[in-house]
């Protein structure tokens, strides 16, 4: 059925993203680009992972009048906006704990928010 493809490709795109982000978390030098391989690729990851629990729940709630279905669908809905939310706030925090304590990127850059004559 066409539903079983949508879920099984929601799945593996957000299992990709999902390594992507793991091996990004691994390798990268610093923490800034870590930061940035954990959040951006795993919330992408994540959405398409809850997104393929959504179709499923909606498609079992539509073909056998399964209710608990559609509970976990909205369920589902409110956890992807949570997420959507609370990641890239958590990011900010973080990215800022390290700026202000010092951490400097292994990769030359600009830092134009460095202050002058501390």
């Amino acid at each position: 059925m066409l539903v079983d493809y949508v879920i099984w490709i929601f799945l593996g795109i957000g299992l990709t993203f999902n390594t992507l982000g793991v091996i990004g978390l691994l390798r990268f030098p610093d923490v800034y680009t870590r930061l940035h391989a954990a959040t951006k690729a795993t919330t992408f990851g994540s959405i398409f992972t809850s997104l393929a629990v959504v179709v499923l729940s909606f498609w079992k709630y539509l073909a056998v009048q399964y209710t608990a279905g559609l509970s976990m669908g909205v369920h589902t809905i409110i956890a992807i906006m949570c997420l959507l939310l609370t990641n890239p706030v958590g990011a900010h925090a973080i990215a800022r704990a390290a700026h202000r304590s010092g951490v400097k990127p292994k990769v030359a850059v600009v830092d134009r928010l460095e202050e002058v004559g501390k």
